[in-house]
């Protein structure tokens, strides 16, 4: 923790800013993250893994409701590099959200810098690269959003606040599982389950010797906000403390009622925050589990994350089994009444004053409904590709909203279709073309063998259906519409369906896909644009921003950055236009040790 926290500073401005993104009084928070290999042996094996700030996991980003975000990222890769916020909604400015389809690459050896406001968020998320297969081998990190002071919180203060990242590990660096993937096969059984980017402390002699775990310290009788996020490859994780309850208090940026669970499963890419009391006598320390679902668990058994949970005034250490994962023989339904579960509180609120609830989704008319259908990976145009609607995208070279700028013509086509194709599936560039405004319902259908968590950039969603066997329109009898959960990453289980409703009302191109990383790696995604035709004076959506990148059809419009020798690396010459600052009045500048 020392060795991040002397390298990582953020500074407060505080005063009347007029600037292109921010909203004028809202504090800004800025971060300098330097992206760069080193190596490290998670499970034993030593390996190259991608550090942020020279630490693996990167730091945690706190900032607050409102507060304007500056990310100064420094790629030190050998390869391009875009950093990814999932569930954090880029408010008017697809521009950061940090994918293909929305930024040119960083080049290595260069930086770039992310301009954003966490406009009426709270929650917990997370940061990670989007492109190559980086997240394999790293490179993420916790982003947590406070509430504001005036907004009251849904349960007593906890008395600490601990981010626990889960996810499943490989020992091949990320370029070879990438060549693996290139080559039409399967990545094969994950090496292992890490846990702040720890391996499983030796709870029996099927743990290797050398590998180092993950402890979290704690007093007893204190409550934790334990915030849990899945950055792991494609394996959903049930996670588990022993002895202790969960209290589910918050999703993805919503807060939750407040249940009880023993354990909880954790899809690729989703985000919980359970509140969890140090109630037990300490005669010795807890497990803390992280374990594979759906899965043969005698295959899998090395699939397993153990990390310890270390009373101050514990009397000795942890032994004996682990506690137990849910049952397998009910493991699916188990599974889908768990999610089920899982509901908005409506009388909480939220980043704003008004109730979570105030917004009433189930009254409101559906103007449009799309249908995407996910099935296993196939060979088309002669490799082996996984697509939605029989469409594999194809990487675009040119970001969306950057060809509508300049007018590039035949970057991509706007006829994604609304329900599957029933031709051979196809490599193509097609994206939806949606209407500012419109209230849609996305069935999504997985007709593959593995559970898909599913993600939409630039919103939330409400998830009001979930079930097994093939969606109909009689479906919709079972929509919950009065208190589903709001968030931006779901799952969706082998031979079953989800729905969700969505208020398109952020302008912008928009990236929706799977987030298991295999599989969005092999082209399941697609992009959503929403246009505002009577926005003249870019009130819905902000301009291109003055520091943006130039790529594919635009490449040409790209300037060398200028070298500064000192530094020891590429500076990226300050924007000159709408990102300068001008404080008026009191200004005044706080470094904080975060």
């Amino acid at each position: 923790m020392a060795s991040f926290c002397s390298k990582l500073l953020s500074w407060f401005h505080i005063g009347l800013i007029l600037g292109g993104f921010c909203s004028a009084g809202d504090p800004f928070v800025n971060y300098e993250l330097e992206f760069s290999y080193i190596t490290a042996s998670p499970l034993g094996v030593p390996q190259q893994v991608i550090a942020v700030n020279g630490e693996f996991p990167g730091p945690t980003l706190n900032v607050t409701t409102n507060y304007n975000v500056v990310v100064n990222v420094k790629n030190k890769l050998d390869e391009s590099l875009l950093v990814t916020w999932p569930g954090i909604e880029m408010r008017r400015s697809s521009w950061q959200d940090g994918v293909l389809g929305t930024n040119c690459p960083i080049p290595p050896n260069w930086n770039w810098t992310y301009r954003f406001q966490v406009k009426d968020q709270i929650g917990s998320y997370y940061y990670a690269p989007s492109t190559h297969f980086q997240t394999a081998a790293g490179g993420f990190g916790g982003f947590v959003i406070t509430n504001r002071k005036i907004i009251q919180l849904p349960f007593n203060t906890p008395d600490g606040d601990i981010i626990i990242t889960i996810g499943d590990w490989y020992t091949r660096n990320h370029s070879a599982l990438r060549a693996t993937l290139d080559a039409g096969k399967n990545l094969g059984i994950p090496d292992g389950v890490l846990i702040n980017g720890n391996g499983p402390f030796k709870y029996n002699s099927t743990v290797p010797d050398g590998i180092n775990h993950t402890t979290i310290n704690v007093d007893q009788g204190k409550t934790y906000r334990i915030r849990v996020i899945n950055v792991g490859v494609s394996t959903c994780l049930n996670f588990r403390i022993q002895s202790h309850n969960l209290v589910l208090a918050e999703t993805e940026g919503h807060y939750t009622t407040q249940q009880n669970y023993s354990s909880f499963d954790v899809y690729v890419g989703q985000s919980y925050s359970f509140l969890v009391t140090m109630d037990q006598n300490a005669t010795t320390d807890y497990y803390i589990v992280a374990s594979a679902r759906f899965v043969n668990q005698s295959n899998w058994q090395r699939v397993t994350g153990v990390a310890i949970l270390h009373y101050s005034n514990s009397k000795g250490q942890a032994s004996g089994p682990l506690p137990n994962p849910p049952n397998e023989d009910s493991e699916y339904s188990f599974a889908l009444n768990q999610a089920l579960s899982i509901r908005m509180n409506n009388t909480a609120s939220g980043a704003r004053p008004n109730p979570q609830g105030s917004f009433h989704y189930g009254s409101i008319n559906v103007t449009d409904t799309y249908m995407l259908r996910s099935v296993e990976p196939m060979m088309i145009d002669g490799k082996i590709r996984a697509s939605f609607n029989g469409i594999s995208f194809g990487n675009l070279d040119t970001p969306v909203r950057l060809a509508d700028d300049h007018h590039v013509k035949g970057v991509y086509k706007l006829d994604f279709p609304k329900i599957p194709l029933n031709g051979p599936p196809r490599v193509g560039r097609s994206i939806i073309n949606a209407t500012y405004k419109g209230f849609v319902e996305i069935i999504l259908e997985n007709n593959d063998t593995v559970v898909q968590s599913f993600h939409m950039d630039g919103f939330s969603f409400f998830v009001v259906g979930m079930a097994y066997g093939n969606w109909t329109e009689n479906s919709r009898g079972s929509y919950n519409r009065w208190d589903a959960i709001s968030r931006s990453t779901i799952q969706v289980f082998p031979g079953g369906w989800t729905a969700i409703y969505v208020y398109l009302d952020n302008v912008g191109a928009w990236n929706l896909r799977t987030m298991n990383l295999d599989r969005w790696y092999l082209g399941q995604e697609t992009y959503i644009r929403i246009i505002n035709p009577e926005d003249h004076h870019q009130k819905t959506e902000l301009p291109v921003p003055d520091n943006a990148l130039f790529c594919g059809d635009l490449g040409h419009l790209q300037k060398p950055q200028r070298t500064l020798s000192t530094a020891g690396s590429n500076i990226q010459e300050p924007a000159k236009s709408t990102f300068l600052l001008l404080i008026m009045g009191f200004s005044a500048v706080v470094y904080m040790i975060i």
